[in-house]
Order: C-alpha cells, then structure tokens, then sequence
C-alpha cells in the first residue's frame, strides 16, 4: 500500500490513519502525529487542570500542564480561581516551578515582575525605565495571560481555545459521573485528599485511555495479581471469615467474561464514556456502617438507594482524565512524547463521611493505581509491549472489530454495547480523527 506519513506534520493525511473498525499503527509510533495531537487535541479542547479543593484560599496555586503548555490554577483575592499561562509576561520565565503552595503574589525569579493571582501585573522593579516607551503597564501584554476555565461542581477544565462549547454541553453524558461522585459525599462536595502518585509510562498516552474500558483484558492480564489473590484468599481464609479489604478490592479484577459482558459500555461524543451502570468491580464492597446512617440523614433513604444505584467502573472525559466515583479516585493523563506518558493518581474525601471512607479510597490507589501498586504493572507492562510490537512492519492496521456494528444508540450522541464490544476505541477514534482533521483545516485558515 502506500505510504500513508510524510515526516513533515503539515502533509501528514490524518483522515487516513483511522477507519470506522481499525487504526493506523503510525498513531502510536510517529513523533510527528504526536506533535499533531498536542496541538488539535489538546491546544483546542477542554483539558482538566485540577479541583478547586486544590486552591481553596486567596494565594494558593497549582501548577500543571495542558498539552505542552505550562499553567497555573489560582485563587484570587476577588474569591475566583483562575487558570493562567505559567510564565512571566517581560521575559517569558516560569513563574513557578514547583508543584503547589501558598504565597502572598507570584514573583519572578528572573528580573523581579510581581503579579497578583487573577494574572495582573503588580510591580516592576525600577518602573521609571519604561516612561516614554511603548510598554503600557496597564495594558494586557503586561499580564499574565489568562486561559478559558470552567468548574463543573469542583472540577476544572481550562482550554486553549476561545471557541470550544461550554463545559457542561462538552461533558454531555459523562456530566453525570461527576454529579454521582459528588453527590456520594454527606456535604455534597469533594476535596482533594493529600499528594498526587505520579509515575511514568513508557508508552503513548492513548494505549492507557484506551484500556480504562476494555472489558476484555481484565481476566487475561490480571491473573498475576487479581487470580493470584483470590487462589491465596480461597487458601488461607476460613470459610466464614470476613473478605478482608484488600481482596475485596483485587479480586473482581478477574471476573467472568460474562460479567464484564454485563457491565456494558456507554459512549458518547467527543470521545467521552464510562463503563459499568448498574454493576460494576466496585458493586460488593463491605458496608460501611457510620457512612449510611449519615447519607440517609442528609438525603433520605430514597434518594440514597437512587445514588448508590448508580455503579460505573471507569468514566473517560476524553482525553485527559478518568474518575471512578464508587471509590473516589481520579486519574490524569499528561503526555510527554509519542512513547512517554505520566499518570497521575489522585483520591478524594467525601466531606461529610467518616474516615473509613478515605480510607479505603487510598488503599484502592495503592493496591491498584499507585507507582508501586499490584494490579497496574500488568496493564503497564501490556503498554510498554503495544508500543514496541507496534513498530513492527508485519500489519499495519490496529483491529477495533469487536461487535462492529451492532452499537445501540440510546439517544443522539449516546451509544450502548456490552461490555466486550470496542465499541469504546471506535468512539474515542472517532473523536480523534473530528480534532485532528478539523484542526487541519484551521491550521490553513
């Protein structure tokens, strides 16, 4: 066939990399394709930044990324937080660099410029230079420039691009997930709960997203530590003993594929989804006693039993984050190159619960998505193969034919499958190729 890459970014046809039931290997592999996804994926939609737990006073900051782009979330003095280019505006210097604290106004470490929070210009160190110049320390060139940001009950997304729909019509059906997660807390409200667990793959950042709702892995590359686990349990517990934590958070890893089947997948547009609805790995933990007694004093028993009915595994806000709301945990995508991802991991409290809770929150990050976990190297380890085996000039094509075809749409933009459909990489390739070609036609614009 022919050659589908040219080296230079502008002449690759991206169109062609993606068909409706299968991929182009190159997508994975090609530094230039990369390069492309930085800047009409993640330069042009909405890209979570952090939770506003993270900022929650005047002074605060967070620093992150979006694509390849430095910012800061902020908290102002006016009470509003506000995500900015984390760089000076006279010489272009990072303005932090570390990850998160408290300060009384951003300095430069450079030539001495101060800015407040909301990104305006405080001070120069001997202003009168600039008299009867063009700089004008009133105008915006003398900020820091601000990005588009919008919280949806806490969580803020901020994006490059000025023309982007709204937050909420962007999350469509994946809105939900967060209001679920949310509405799980006594208070109604979340909060970031200590540090991040940040670690690197040594794979492209799309075999993870990717994985997060493929239903058929999990009985496959989790024997080693989900089988293994359950064996040891069967083993070594006395029949009426309790199911200690730790097993009853491993060991549905390597259910049936039938109960997988069950689960189903939901996807929706721009690439978003969540697995799981009615059941999930989550759906048999033990009861927490305290933690109902107090959902049923701030909401009603009927209204508890609607929340608590709502079981997802995974939920996608494509590209660059997942949530599992049954356990309060977060993760966050940050590319690093085409065969460089980190993942960061991160776990909230329910304000309002008791601690058992957060407890067991953080023990399902060890356990599962910590840097040192038991579950996650199986997964890692099936990347790391992806990425090599994928440079391989044996086939071309990456299959998504699973099912293909018998997706059931509930409504406009939302679609149903079982659990062991790909109906979920047709989704999120469908969203790719809408960015990466529409962002070449801007690009000649």
């Amino acid at each position: 066939m022919a050659t589908l890459i040219d080296k230079r970014p502008a002449t690759i046809d991206v169109a062609s990399l993606v068909e409706p039931d299968r991929t182009h290997r190159s997508i994975y592999t090609d530094p230039a394709i990369f390069d492309l996804e930085m800047d009409r994926i993640w330069h042009r939609t909405w890209i979570y930044v952090g939770h506003e737990s993270q900022v929650k006073e005047p002074g605060e900051y967070y620093a992150t990324t979006i694509g390849r782009q430095p910012v800061l979330l902020t908290r102002s003095s006016d009470g509003k937080f506000y995500v900015l280019h984390n760089r000076c505006a006279h010489k272009g210097a990072l303005l932090v660099g570390d990850h998160c604290g408290k300060a009384k106004e951003l300095r430069c470490s450079y030539h001495g410029w101060r800015f407040d929070f909301d990104g305006k210009l405080l001070g120069i160190p001997l202003e009168h230079g600039y008299d009867d110049t063009r700089f004008d320390r009133t105008g915006p060139e003398a900020d820091m420039p601000r990005v588009r940001a919008e919280s949806y009950r806490g969580f803020v997304f901020a994006s490059l691009n000025p023309d982007v729909p709204d937050l909420k019509s962007w999350l469509g059906g994946v809105a939900s997930s967060i209001d679920n997660m949310v509405d799980r807390a006594p208070e109604g409200a979340l909060e970031v709960a200590g540090g991040v667990m940040r670690y690197e793959h040594d794979s492209n950042w799309k075999f993870f997203i990717e994985n997060l709702n493929d239903m058929m892995h999990p009985m496959v590359t989790h024997q080693s530590s989900s089988l293994t686990a359950r064996v040891v349990a069967k083993k070594e517990l006395p029949p009426d003993a309790p199911v200690p934590s730790a097993i009853e958070i491993i060991a549905p890893f390597t259910e049936s594929y039938s109960f997988f089947d069950d689960m189903g997948v939901h996807a929706f547009d721009y690439g978003h989804g969540y697995s799981g609805g009615k059941t999930s790995i989550h759906a048999k933990y033990s009861d927490i006693p305290e933690y109902n007694r107090r959902m049923d004093a701030a909401y009603g028993t009927e209204r508890v039993a609607e929340i608590m009915k709502v079981n997802r595994h995974n939920t996608i806000f494509y590209p660059s984050a997942t949530i599992k709301g049954a356990v309060q945990t977060m993760r966050v995508v940050r590319p690093v190159a085409v065969d460089k991802t980190i993942i960061e991991s991160w776990t909230f409290r329910l304000k309002g619960a008791p601690d058992e809770m957060l407890q067991r929150s953080i023990l399902y990050c060890n356990l599962i998505n910590s840097s040192a976990n038991l579950v996650g190297p199986d997964d890692q380890e099936n990347y790391r193969r992806q990425q090599v085996g994928l440079h391989s000039t044996g086939e071309d094509w990456v299959t998504m034919h699973r099912d293909f075809g018998k997706d059931e749409e509930i409504e406009p933009g939302h679609f149903y499958a079982r659990g062991s459909s790909d109906i979920s990489f047709r989704n999120q390739y469908r969203a790719w190729k809408k960015y990466m070609t529409e962002g070449a036609r801007q690009d000649v614009r």
